[in-house]
């Protein structure tokens, strides 16, 4: 029997409540594959942060390192800025563990309308590869004259061949395995440093990818065409804040940004990957039993499929399809009235 050691961070909000559905999944599937999962839960959160004055406690990292894999929740909740509770957890476990690839599967499926007319399902299926620890969110920066009328913040993306070199040879390989279909992210006509450097790299990585039929789009107009024709793409690669916004309209093109899941890779294994569901803490709904598991669950099912089992990964989006096309059973973001646990537990039932 195979055995994982996997840390849960079920973090703020609907965080709680989506971490113990996943959980049941991945116990129920583990017991037909032969695999153990032993958990080690970690209270760390907005709440923690207003009582201790840190999200996670200063040998977080070292108490993390030891894991296979670690599953998030949700980061974020009113009254602490998104500043503080991103850059107190999130982000620290992205770069302290090379976590430098951010994965987000997007699927229009069967019983889940899109809200685009050309949106079909079987059509739409596709990958946003986003560069996940440099680019945009750099740390490099700060502001001055507070208060005064001079007052400015600097903020500096930073750029590094080795990391933009890792994030396309990562996304190519993965369109070898896929269509065979690679798109770009770029915004070179208005960024003057940054973007061609982007661009170049693009152009010297696709040379190894023969088989890879690539191109490029300016940021602005891929997101026209993520609404305008989503069933073009194939994989799409970004830097860190364009991936992050592209990543959230497709799944919105989806139909719900409650059922995307989210990987943060050390494709290395030098460290653990992170698995969390985009949807983010929902203050308005948490402690209602209402919230949507299937983005956790399919984020547990990308946990499984790194972790080297893929036909158990399988099951699990097997049954996440099989739930929503052949049962109305659905939780309100999806305009039905199932809590929590009764969707959980239909789709427990087709596993």
């Amino acid at each position: 029997m195979t055995n994982h050691r996997i840390a849960l961070v079920p973090g703020d909000g609907i965080g709680s409540e989506v971490i113990p559905a996943a959980r049941r999944v991945l116990d129920t599937v583990a017991a037909r594959h032969g695999i153990r999962f032993t958990y080690d839960s970690f209270n760390w959160s907005c709440e923690r942060y207003v009582n201790e004055g840190a999200m996670m406690p200063e040998d977080g990292l070292d108490l993390l390192r030891g894991h296979d894999a670690i599953l998030l929740g949700a980061v974020g909740y009113p009254g602490v800025p998104d500043h503080v509770s991103l850059w107190g957890l999130l982000i620290p476990i992205r770069r302290g563990f090379q976590q430098y690839v951010n994965l987000r599967p997007i699927r229009v499926f069967d019983g889940v309308p899109s809200p685009l007319r050309e949106a079909r399902p079987g059509e739409v299926d596709f990958v946003v590869v986003r560069e996940n620890v440099e680019g945009e969110y750099g740390e490099i920066g700060g502001r001055s004259g507070r208060g005064f009328p001079e007052e400015m913040a600097i903020q500096e993306a930073v750029f590094t061949r080795q990391g933009v070199n890792r994030i396309l040879d990562y996304a190519f390989t993965l369109a070898e395995q896929r269509g065979h279909r690679l798109t770009s992210a770029t915004k070179s006509n208005g960024i003057v440093h940054t973007m061609p450097f982007w661009d170049e790299l693009v152009a010297e990585r696709a040379v190894l990818h023969p088989d890879v039929t690539w191109d490029q789009e300016h940021i602005d107009a891929l997101a026209a065409k993520f609404v305008l024709d989503p069933a073009r793409f194939d994989v799409v690669v970004a830097s860190n804040l364009f991936g992050d916004i592209l990543s959230d309209l497709a799944a919105a093109v989806a139909g719900s940004i409650g059922i995307a899941p989210a990987a943060n890779l050390n494709p290395e294994r030098d460290f653990p990957s992170m698995f969390e569901p985009v949807h983010g803490s929902a203050p308005d709904i948490a402690g209602r039993g209402i919230a949507n598991p299937l983005g956790a669950i399919w984020s547990a099912a990308m946990m499984l499929d790194h972790l080297g089992h893929p036909e158990a990964a399988v099951e699990v989006t097997d049954a996440i399809a099989a739930v929503l096309a052949k049962t109305r059973v659905r939780t309100p973001d999806l305009g039905g009235t199932a809590t929590t646990r009764q969707f959980t537990e239909a789709l427990l039932e087709l596993i």
